[in-house]
């Protein structure tokens, strides 16, 4: 059994995602980070970083911090979602990283100026907007060729789609970018991954490309 301590953010949505892909049974600690939850002392003995998502798998009781770290985690523990293949195996680590440390990030950031706080720095939301289209440019010529980042869905996916899946909220037209577009809604057709988007509570439908939300 795992216990996820999470909140439907794009690093949450990871884990719950990932999860249902594996049919991991789990369990759901909802972490209202909008009241300051994360901050609460006993939930910062699991998460030192005061962030979520965290689990703690009941066969080993270490808490696990970072989705990243989290998802690779789960897909050894199970066997699945990553390749056994070393090159490729590689691969999805270097494509898992890129989302860590580009996407997440510099997405985040659109989110935090552009949609949260327009008109407080016209040059970061000009600076991460360019940014942000960069990288979907990125990812689209990354999917040209092939059906998900490393040809076969695994966690370099899982980890990139949560943060994609709010476009809206980055003002960027992902109809200009139809690889991304065409993989986007691949992914989106997935039980486990409609699923894992609810949780752990409905906020709103997964939104498609041409919808308000």
């Amino acid at each position: 059994m795992i216990e996820l301590y999470t909140w439907p953010t794009p690093n949450g949505r990871k884990v719950s995602i990932a999860l249902e892909e594996l049919g991991l049974e789990y369990t759901v600690h909802p972490i209202d980070i909008t009241k300051g939850e994360q901050r609460d002392p006993k939930f910062i003995e699991i998460s030192p970083n005061s962030k979520i998502p965290v689990i703690v798998d009941t066969e080993n009781t270490r808490p696990l911090m970072e989705s990243g770290a989290i998802l690779l985690y789960l897909a050894e523990k199970c066997g699945r979602l990553i390749s056994k293949e070393k090159s490729r195996y590689w691969e999805t680590i270097e494509w898992l990283m890129w989302q860590m440390g580009g996407p997440g990030p510099i997405l985040g950031q659109i989110h935090h100026f552009v949609k949260f706080n327009p008109g407080k720095s016209a040059y970061a939301e000009e600076r991460y907007t360019a940014e942000g289209k960069r990288l979907y440019g990125v990812l689209d010529k990354r999917l040209q060729d092939r059906e998900f980042v490393v040809g076969e869905y695994s966690i370099a996916d899982v980890a990139i789609w949560p943060w994609i899946s709010r476009f809206n909220w980055q003002t960027i037209d992902i109809a200009q970018y139809p690889n991304v577009t065409r993989w986007y809604l691949s992914i989106a057709a997935r039980p486990a991954v409609q699923r894992g988007y609810q949780v752990p509570r409905k906020v709103n439908e997964i939104p498609m490309p041409g919808s308000p939300e």
